[in-house]
Parts: structure tokens; C-alpha cells; sequence
């Protein structure tokens, strides 16, 4: 045995140790899984080589919004529904990107402060680093493991969103869309293509004035939307997530719709697309690091670019010679 075959069978030793650690429970070993997908490791592949007989099980509930609608505090109070239930929940927070470190900015676990020593919560705050659409470049990785560790439900919490990011979508099993009074006319209501996307519409902070408004004006939206016979219709759920009010309806709203993707298939569609979207962006990625795009000393490109911005070459041409070469 050669010294790199067994550096690489040493390797998935300690990558199988650590997910029989994570699935027997071990928070340590689960964070660590996390952060080899966070920052890209080398050993990430043998992870979800490991991982992906376990995957598949848990419900993923992806939550979205405007800042300052409340998203931290109703996924709080979803955690807090769901273990009275008796189920583990994971939650993926992403925050946004520090600029001094890099790192998440950590303000979700402030308003999950509560959840921290119960055994059966799992929170990890997530750097958006830049990715656009509201989620973590690694989200998908991240949301494996946390399905393969054995999670029952699984909230993603998005960055604060605006008009179009929409990618939480292609993400969860069930994508709530958090509203709140004072955010908005009714105009930018009804233009607001992030809207588009909610399986269930919550309107929180509902003991505010102008609640009621927010209700009436996404009522007219759905009705103004063409629903096949079969289709899900979006439900509005009125709650006040910082008292709890509206959370036990809002946790039927989502029973129901669990229970219409699987009885209309749309689940195992959603799944599907969400893996070969996965897959996509790892292997758009693998060709950027095989081509040396982006990164240092990367002259290829900036000849081509310089080509380009002179006119001596159409961007089409260029894109051939790059990945000719």
C-alpha cells in the first residue's frame, strides 16, 4: 500500500468515524461535518459519499423575507411546536457575511437563545459570503448532513430577502414567505416576485395595525393567480411568533401541505430538482477550479477579457478558447 492510499484510507476512517458520531447524536461531530462543507474541505466528498445512504428522510421547511418581518422569531416558534411533538429539528440560519471575518454575523441564535441546551435542536448559523438568492453556497451540503443525521424537520432560514431571491425554493420541501405589517404597500406586495414562490403565506406581527391590510392585499394576489384543479392554493396563516399566536396553525398548514406533496408527487419532482440543481452548481464549480477561472495568476482570462473589451473577439470565442484550452 502506497503512502497516499493509506493517507486516503485513513481519511475515510476518521470521515466514517464522524458521521457515526453525528448520527448517533454527538453535536461536536455534526458542527465539524458542517464546516468541512462550509469551507470547501477535500474531505467533503468521502462525507457525502458517506452521508447519502442516510439522506432523504427529514421534512425541510425553508423560510423567507424581508428583514425585520420576524423570520428568526417564527422559526423559534416552529422549533419550539415541533419538539413538543417529540421531533428533532436542525435549523440552517444563514446570516449575512461579516465584512471583518467573513463569518455570520450570528444574530439568529440571539432570538433561538432558548432552544440552545435542549439536546434535540440543532442550530448552525451559516455566512452567506457573498452567495446570492439568500442561502449559503454550501447550504445543500449542510442540509444533507443534517438529514442524514437524523433530524425530523429541518428549517432553513434565509438571509433578509428582497424582490427576487428565490432560491430557498429550489431548497425546501415546504417554502413559507414571512410578511408583516409596515413593511410595504400594496403595490409592492403584489410586485414582489419573491411571493411567487410561497407554499404558505405568513403574515406575522398580526396585532399591529395594518395587518389586516397585508391579508386583504395578498388575498386579492392568490386570487388574481391561476390554480389548476389539483394544485396547492397558498394559505395565509395570521400569527404573532414573539407570543406563539397562529404557530399550532401554522404547523397544520404545514402537515397539509406535506401531505399534498405526497399524495400529488410534487414531492419526489422537488427533490429531484433539487438534486440536479446540486449537482450543477459542483460540477460548474469543478470545471471553474479545473479551468483556473477566477482564480490567482489567472492570465488566460484577462487576455480574453482584454480581447473582448478591444473588440478583436466575441465573448462566444472566448468562452470556446477557455474551455478548449
Amino acid at each position: 500500500m502506497t503512502c497516499a492510499s493509506a493517507g486516503s484510507v485513513g481519511e475515510e476512517a476518521r470521515v466514517a468515524e464522524l458521521v457515526a458520531a453525528a448520527c448517533a447524536g454527538d453535536p461536536r461531530s455534526l458542527a465539524r461535518l458542517i464546516s468541512l462543507a462550509e469551507n470547501a474541505s477535500p474531505a467533503l466528498r468521502p462525507v457525502m459519499r458517506a452521508v447519502a445512504p442516510y439522506a432523504g428522510h427529514a421534512r425541510v421547511v425553508g423560510l423567507t423575507g424581508s428583514p425585520g418581518v420576524g423570520k428568526s422569531t417564527v422559526t423559534g416558534a416552529l422549533v419550539r411546536a415541533y419538539r413538543a411533538h417529540g421531533l428533532r429539528v436542525g435549523v440552517l440560519a444563514v446570516d449575512p457575511t461579516s465584512p471583518f471575518t467573513g463569518g455570520a454575523l450570528l444574530g439568529d441564535r440571539v432570538r433561538m437563545a432558548e432552544h440552545a441546551t435542549d439536546a434535540g435542536v440543532f442550530i448552525r448559523s451559516m455566512a452567506s459570503r457573498g452567495h446570492l438568492g439568500g442561502l449559503s453556497v454550501s447550504a445543500p451540503q449542510a442540509l444533507r448532513i443534517l438529514d442524514a443525521a437524523g433530524f425530523d424537520v429541518i428549517c432553513v432560514e434565509t438571509v433578509g430577502v428582497g424582490q427576487a431571491e428565490v432560491e430557498v425554493a429550489s431548497l425546501a420541501d415546504s417554502t413559507l414567505v414571512i410578511l408583516a405589517p409596515g413593511m410595504g404597500d400594496s403595490i409592492q406586495t403584489a410586485k414582489a416576485g419573491i411571493l411567487e414562490i410561497a407554499d404558505i403565506f405568513v403574515v406575522n406581527k398580526c396585532d399591529r395595525a395594518g395587518a389586516q391590510e397585508v391579508v386583504r392585499d395578498l388575498r386579492t394576489m392568490i386570487a388574481m393567480a391561476r390554480h389548476r384543479e389539483g394544485d396547492w392554493k397558498p394559505p395565509i396563516v395570521s400569527a404573532t411568533a414573539l407570543t406563539g399566536g397562529g404557530i399550532d396553525d401554522l404547523v397544520g398548514r404545514l402537515d397539509a401541505h406535506w401531505a399534498w406533496l405526497g399524495k400529488s408527487g410534487e414531492l419526489d419532482r422537488r427533490r429531484l430538482a433539487r438534486a440536479r440543481e446540486e449537482i450543477s452548481a459542483i460540477a460548474i464549480a469543478a470545471l471553474r477550479q479545473r479551468l483556473g477561472v477566477g482564480l490567482p495568476g489567472d492570465s488566460r482570462l484577462d487576455d480574453l477579457a482584454a480581447q473582448v473589451a478591444a473588440g478583436k473577439l466575441d465573448p462566444f470565442s472566448a468562452a470556446d478558447e477557455l474551455t478548449a484550452g
